[in-house]
């Protein structure tokens, strides 16, 4: 029988546990002896590149996705090389693929009947949605919000840059590799009153209420 598999996103804001998620996954899926793949986008250079790790402090090896990487044809030469098709696609940062490794991420699922989980943030600093996360908004199997909650008690929706002063930045390049340093995470109202008391230390032009 043809085994059917799926295309997982599973999204959420920044400290909101995604890469701890995605780690404890992979050691379940080696608990009960599930073979497996980590990927992570090149882009991410906040550690070396061969490896995913966590806030918390727990790791793993990883392969690096390049942005003319061909996942389709990488995953299937290792399936035709190996002769052992993985049962699980565990992908990292999936904010930062390019739409069409997101459809080719897809095909493996639809022609090997491998599950792919996506483990990403929805929007940047700005609200505006990424374009691997927009992809897999459009065609994934199943979609998951991993809840967070802003110091009011709100669930965080915003990931915020910051500058050196602790002051909201909504301009610049949509991707700025930080941690803590450079970015927290808020709920709308919460982002928007940043971003209001900034401008009206200078920081941001003026937004009325």
């Amino acid at each position: 029988m043809e085994r059917i598999g799926k295309l997982y996103f599973r999204y959420g804001t920044m400290g909101s546990a995604k890469t701890a998620l995605l780690l404890t996954t992979a050691y379940n899926f080696e608990e009960r002896g599930m073979s497996y793949l980590c990927f992570k986008p090149s882009i991410d250079t906040r550690d070396k590149k061969n490896v995913i790790r966590s806030r918390i402090g727990i790791e793993r090896e990883c392969l690096w996705i390049y942005r003319d990487t061909d996942m389709f044809a990488l995953v299937r030469d290792m399936i035709n090389n190996r002769h052992n098709k993985p049962e699980w696609i565990l992908v990292d940062e999936a904010q930062f693929l390019a739409a069409e490794q997101v459809d080719q991420l897809a095909q493996l699922v639809d022609e090997f009947g491998v599950n792919v989980i996506c483990y990403g943030l929805r929007t940047d600093f700005r609200t505006c949605l990424f374009e691997g996360s927009r992809r897999l908004f459009e065609i994934a199997d199943s979609i998951d919000e991993i809840k967070s909650t802003c110091s009011c008690g709100r669930k965080t929706i915003v990931n915020a840059r910051m500058d050196s002063r602790g002051e909201i930045i909504t301009e610049g390049e949509q991707v700025e590799i930080g941690g803590n340093e450079r970015y927290v995470s808020v709920c709308r109202k919460c982002w928007r009153n940043k971003k209001i008391e900034s401008s009206r230390k200078g920081s941001l032009p003026f937004e009325s209420e």
